[in-house]
């Protein structure tokens, strides 16, 4: 190598700084793709939630154990949305109802 010529630290360092700087613009890229996509998530309204809940238990096969409305506050993470008609048929097959929605009320199956 010549005198003027860099060393090869010297090229070693400069190869550092160009990646640093593409890292960062990539960091930027990745920040500025994360507040578009928070900005679509918040202006798409929320799906309405469903008219009927019907809540499964935790044996094998997993059967239906309670009919809930959607709206009710005792549901938990076993439940599944249907129908009126599936909701129905459900309460007619003996499923239990929700003793607080009172879905069994509010589908005219009791006055």
């Amino acid at each position: 190598m010549s005198e003027n010529s860099p060393s090869r630290l010297d090229l070693l360092r400069f190869l550092e700084k160009v990646q640093v700087r593409d890292l960062q613009r990539t960091r930027d890229w990745i920040a500025t793709e994360e507040r578009h996509q928070a900005l679509e998530t918040a202006r798409r309204p929320a799906p309405p939630p469903p008219e009927w809940l019907i809540e499964h238990g935790i044996d094998t096969g997993r059967p239906p154990v309670r009919v809930h409305a959607g709206q009710c506050w005792d549901t938990r993470t076993r439940c599944k949305p249907a129908t009126a008609d599936q909701a129905r048929r459900a309460l007619a097959e003996g499923v239990s109802t929700c003793p607080h929605c009172r879905p069994d009320t509010a589908l005219g199956l009791l006055d």
